[in-house]
Order: C-alpha cells, then structure tokens, then sequence
C-alpha cells in the first residue's frame, strides 16, 4: 500500500471517527434545568430512622471496610469521620488485608486493622458495615466478609457505588436500591431484581442502606447517628460540619450523562499538558472530612491533582484518629502550587473548593466536579461562601 493511499484511508477514519464522535455529543442531552426535590414526608423519615436502629449494642460497633488497592476516598474517610466526631459508636476502619490502603483518587491511609482482625476480636460481628466504592466489585475477601457480617445480623450500607460491591454480594437482590447515577444502568443490568428508587439520597430495605454519589455520605451518616443517639445530636454534629439540615430527598433527574459534562471531560483530558499538582499540607489534627472532599474535588477536574505532604513520611493522625500516609516528603510547596489549609468546616470547605475551581478552570469544570460528587445544585455556592448550607 502506497503512503497516499495510507494516509487517505487514515483520513477517511479519523473523518469519520469525527462524525461519529460528533453525532454521539449532539445526541447528548443539555444540562437539565435546577429544580427543587420535594421534602420526604414524615411518615417515611421516621421509617428510615426506625429501620436504622442499633440492631445488637446500645453503643453500637461500626466497621468501615475497603480494599488495599484503591476504594474511594471520601466514601471511606467521610463516613469513618462523621460518625467518630459524632462519639455515639466504635468506628473503626478496615482493610481487606494487611498495610496501608491505596484510596482513589487521592490519599493513603493506613487502616486500624484488616478484617480478619476485626473477626477474631469481634467475633459476634458489626452492627453496621460500610461498604465504600471499590476499583474492583468482586474481590473474593471483601464478599465473603460482608456476607457473613450481613449474616450475623449487621446492617449494611452501601455507599455510592459502593452499592455494586452489596449486590455483588447478592444482599441487593429483589429489594429496593439506588447507587451512584454513572454506575446505575450497569448495576441495574447485572442485577436486574433490584427495584431502583428515584429521588432519594438513602434507600433502606430490610437491613440494607444504599446512597446515590459520593456527597451523599454525609446525609447518610447524619441519619445514622439521628437513628443511634437522636435529633439532637445529629443537630450538633451537623453544625460541625457546616450544614443546618439534611434528608433523603434528591432530584434525580438532575444527574445524567449531558453533553456539557462529557465536552468538559473530553476538552480536559486532552489539555494534558497543563495538568497541575497542588500540594496540601498534612497539618496536625487536620479534619479528615474536609481534607477528602477537598483533594477529592480537585483531583476530579482532569485538569489539576491533589498530593499531600509533610515534613517525614510518617503517618499523621486527622482530628478523629484516621492515619494519613503522606504523598510526599517536603517542608515547603510552591505558593502558587498550594491548596490553603483546611481549616473551615467540610461543607464549606468543599464550596470553597468547588468556588476556587470555578476561578482557575472556569464554571463548567466546577459543575463537572460536583457531577462526579453527585452534589446537588442547589446546595453548590454560586460565588460567594454562604453562612448557611443545607444538605
């Protein structure tokens, strides 16, 4: 084959590759308009904290599990967080096997024990297990467990996507659920006996919990500590974290594959060369909450990551015991090239970084970001940090 006729047959694929390509976007939907979800009625609020009762210790024991080779960092850290500033349970995070877990798509932490650990010192099992998203939904180790958890009688909770690694499990199988709205249709298709709930942020039926995307951890570990200690507590870690009231509701129809969002995630992955690291420092007692939701926002952009450092490659302790294992060893980090210290409270911080990223990358990005998060519009900042937030 003669180079003329190569690079003609090369241009007639890349012509139509364009074609194609471009015909996919347009068929894409807009950006769906902003809209209020409607509040949950009450008799349904107070089924879900009734279901969500301790079901073995008045002082109830929670296992957070992930996987050494990548779970996803704020289903994991915001969780652990939330319900161990809350002090009305023992929450202790787990690891499918021994040494640090590699969290996606950013941060390491080094787990307080594996899961065989866990078994041998409680042998009765958790009262709850959450179940964060996982890079692999069928890890052997990480079924098995959850499965003989859910048999001796623990509630578990699938967030995120982590709703896929439940019905793995077959602990999902005939009974109401939702999930991440990315990995919807593929959970649904391999588990077609799951009746998919609209609209809600958490879904529980008879001893499991489901949420939407990644923000949704926050509501749903508010209700869970509602469910153990009551309003008032839940109230006041909810000042905590910057926020003044949550529920279940969501407006599903807000999160959809657009065509917005796959042009932003296109046009930032081929600006490949002017990828950034922004370092964050790992200050002592640093809020682990904050912390996720910051370096997980920024490293969602396809523009930008989040690396953590510190003067020694130790681990240091967040303000709730979490060890984080520094991404680097440094003392100093470029001003330009450093995120500020997270010192506001989680739901702000994680406005605030969305603000920022709107600044630098521009408002589609931001929105792109939130997408991924599963963050609800109507809770996102729209250029100032507010004195009130809801989730």
């Amino acid at each position: 084959m003669n180079k003329r006729l190569a690079s003609g047959i090369g241009l007639s694929a890349a012509t139509l590759l364009l074609v194609v390509g471009g015909a996919w976007l347009l068929s894409l939907p807009p950006a769906p308009p902003a809209k209020s979800a409607p509040p949950i009625p009450d008799d349904e609020a107070e089924a879900i904290l009734s279901a969500l009762k301790p079901p073995k210790r008045p002082r109830p024991l929670i296992a957070v599990i992930g996987i050494n080779d990548a779970t996803e960092t704020t289903d994991y850290l915001m969780p652990t967080g939330i319900l161990r500033r809350a002090d009305v349970a023992h929450v202790v995070a787990l690891a499918t096997k021994a040494g640090p877990v590699t969290l996606f798509p950013v941060l390491t932490v080094e787990p307080d024990a594996t899961v065989a650990d866990f078994d041998a010192r409680y042998p009765d099992g958790a009262d709850y297990v959450v179940v964060p998203a996982m890079s692999r939904d069928d890890d052997p180790m990480a079924l098995r467990w959850i499965r003989n958890q859910a048999a001796k009688g623990a509630i578990v909770i699938g967030v995120c996507a982590g709703a896929k690694v439940v019905a793995e499990a077959g602990l999902l199988d005939g009974k109401r659920a939702t999930t991440h709205w990315y990995y919807l249709d593929e959970m649904r298709d391999r588990h077609p006996t799951i009746r998919y709930v609209p609209d809600r942020r958490l879904v529980v039926d008879d001893g499991v919990i489901t949420t939407t995307g990644i923000s949704a951890s926050m509501p749903m570990a508010l209700t869970l500590i509602e469910a153990i200690a009551g309003r008032h507590k839940a109230e006041a870690v909810a000042r905590d974290l910057g926020l003044t009231h949550w529920d279940a509701r969501h407006d599903s129809d807000e999160f959809t594959f657009t065509r917005p969002f796959a042009l932003t995630a296109i046009g930032n992955s081929l600006a490949f060369w002017k990828r950034e690291t922004f370092g964050m420092e790992l200050e002592p007692g640093i809020d682990e909450v904050a912390l996720a939701l910051v370096a997980d926002a920024w490293t969602r952009t396809y523009r930008s990551r989040a690396v953590t450092f510190a003067s020694t490659a130790k681990a240091r302790p967040t303000r709730n015991g979490i060890r984080i294992v520094p991404d680097t060893v440094a003392t100093v980090w470029p001003v330009q090239q450093r995120l500020p210290s997270v010192r506001e409270p989680p739901a702000r911080a994680l406005d605030r970084a969305l603000q920022s990223i709107a600044a630098r990358y521009g408002r589609r990005t931001a929105d792109f970001v939130a997408m991924q998060l599963e963050y609800p519009r109507e809770h996102r900042n729209e250029g100032t940090v507010r004195d009130l937030h809801a989730l």
